[in-house]
């Protein structure tokens, strides 16, 4: 079933591979503003994430965010913004910096800002350092 391959789970599952019918992307259904999440069950600075775009789908994470902190108020995309994705091509994995000095927090958060929209990872690593609340 669709539901099978679009699991958010997928989108933390260390494969690398872009074609979604392989079952190892993510995708929400089209719906306004959708949004992606994983709690990272301790504390962490963030320096760096990597995203890997589906193949002939990465056009749709242009104007994505990438939001992390500690709250899931609006379901954590109120948090504090690392940083936003203004280009990725299909089946590129790219690295979204967290400046100057990285971001706190336990959830990360991908959250595209617009209605009629797909929001669909192939993976997602981030990289940073344990740091106590």
């Amino acid at each position: 079933t669709f539901r099978r391959y679009a699991d958010p789970n997928n989108a933390i599952d260390g494969n690398l591979d872009t074609d979604f019918r392989h079952g190892s992307c993510s995708s929400t259904n089209r719906q306004c503003r959708p949004w992606w999440r994983v709690d990272l069950l301790e504390h962490y600075r963030i320096f760096v994430v990597s995203i890997t775009a589906a193949s002939r789908r990465g056009r749709r994470l242009r104007g994505a965010e990438i939001r992390i902190g500690d709250s899931l108020e609006n379901n954590g995309n109120n948090n504090t913004l690392c940083a936003k994705i203004d280009s990725i091509t299909d089946c590129e994995t790219a690295n979204f910096f967290c400046e100057p000095a990285g971001v706190h927090g336990r959830f990360i958060n991908i959250f595209l800002p617009r209605c009629r929209a797909y929001l669909m990872l192939c993976e997602v690593e981030a990289f940073g350092m344990p740091e106590p609340h």
